[in-house]
């Protein structure tokens, strides 16, 4: 196996976009973590304050060889709205926006060309923001793989369930099992 790379995308809520990239072949590890921000060790509680800058994103360690990070980005605009300045759904603030927190030159490029395209194609701006990832905190145990620990939430059911269906539908032949 190649050496892993990592990507860090932030769209709304962690757990709804935690539980779309798991879905991937090609993904080793899905972590929920805060990103973006200016307070060192947030916490949730911090975050949800939105007084740390922090965005709730996941940091996804793939194999390049199996999953592309265009492959990621295009998975990523897909299970979320690109255009929702601080916001995903019900989920309200700047710990929502849409961010990509790129590692290195080479996606920092790829992520930013990938955004004006995207920009061309929508009728309302893309507020998806593209910054080199500082540092990526860890969130708490219980926020990891929360979708496949509580499939039946509510939140999990109404917001989570539809975008791994999509991922489901949209990347079938990149999805783990199918072959």
């Amino acid at each position: 196996m190649t050496a892993t790379e990592s990507a860090t995308f932030g769209g709304g809520c962690f757990w709804c976009i935690e539980a779309a990239f798991e879905e991937l072949t090609g993904v080793v590890d899905v972590t929920s973590g805060y990103a973006g921000g200016h307070v060192e060790e947030p916490t949730y509680e911090a975050v949800c304050s939105g007084e740390t800058g922090h965005a709730e994103v996941v940091q996804i360690e793939y194999d390049p060889d199996t999953v592309s990070y265009a492959d990621l980005l295009e998975v990523f605009f897909t299970v979320h709205d690109p255009t929702q300045v601080d916001r995903q759904g019900p989920d309200i603030g700047s710990q929502y926006r849409s961010i990509i927190l790129t590692h290195g030159e080479r996606q920092r490029e790829e992520a930013k060309a990938y955004v004006a395209a995207l920009d061309e194609e929508y009728a309302d701006d893309v507020a998806t923001e593209v910054e080199s990832l500082d540092t990526f905190y860890r969130a708490e145990e219980y926020h990891q793989d929360y979708f496949a620990k509580n499939p039946n939430d509510a939140y999990c059911t109404m917001h989570a369930k539809p975008k791994v269906e999509k991922v489901r539908e949209a990347f079938e032949a990149k999805v783990k099992g199918s072959a």
